[in-house]
C-alpha cells in the first residue's frame, strides 16, 4: 500500500471508533451499560413513547366535557370526544381544543360500526316519546 493508502484507511478507521464510541455513549446515557454499538444505534433509532400520564381524575374528566375538549392519545395521534368510552382513560394522553388536536396532526378516532348502531338506537329509543 502506498502512504495515501494508508492515511484514508487510518482515517476511516478511526472515524469508525468515534461513530461507535458515540453510539455507546447514547446507550449508556439511556441508561444502559456500554452496549456495542449495532445496539446502541438500534436503542437511539427506537421509536420513542410518551410517558405516561397520571389519569384524569373524574372531575378533571367532567370538566373537561364541559369545555368540550378531546382527549388525545399522545401515542397512536389519535383523539378521543367526550362521548367516547375511551374518553380520558388512555395511559398516554391529555385534553386539548378539538382544533388544537387537529393542528397538531392527531385525527378522530373511528367508533366501531356496531357501537355506533347501538349507541344510535339507545338514543332515539330514550327520545322517544312513551304512550
Amino acid at each position: 500500500m502506498n502512504r495515501l493508502s494508508t492515511k484514508i484507511m487510518t482515517t476511516a478507521l478511526a472515524t469508525a471508533s468515534l461513530l461507535s464510541l458515540g453510539a455507546a455513549n447514547l446507550s449508556a446515557q439511556a441508561g444502559g451499560a456500554a452496549a456495542p454499538a449495532t445496539d446502541a444505534m438500534k436503542t437511539a433509532t427506537a421509536k420513542v413513547k410518551a410517558p405516561a400520564t397520571p389519569p384524569p381524575s373524574a372531575a378533571d374528566i367532567a370538566d373537561a366535557k364541559t369545555k368540550g375538549l378531546v382527549w388525545v392519545n399522545l401515542n397512536t395521534k389519535v383523539y378521543h370526544k367526550s362521548d367516547a368510552p375511551t374518553y380520558g382513560t388512555t395511559k398516554h394522553g391529555q385534553f386539548m381544543t378539538e382544533a388544537d388536536a387537529q393542528k397538531a396532526g392527531y385525527k378522530a378516532a373511528q367508533e366501531p360500526v356496531a357501537k355506533a348502531k347501538k349507541a344510535a338506537a339507545a338514543a332515539a329509543a330514550t327520545a322517544a316519546p312513551k304512550p
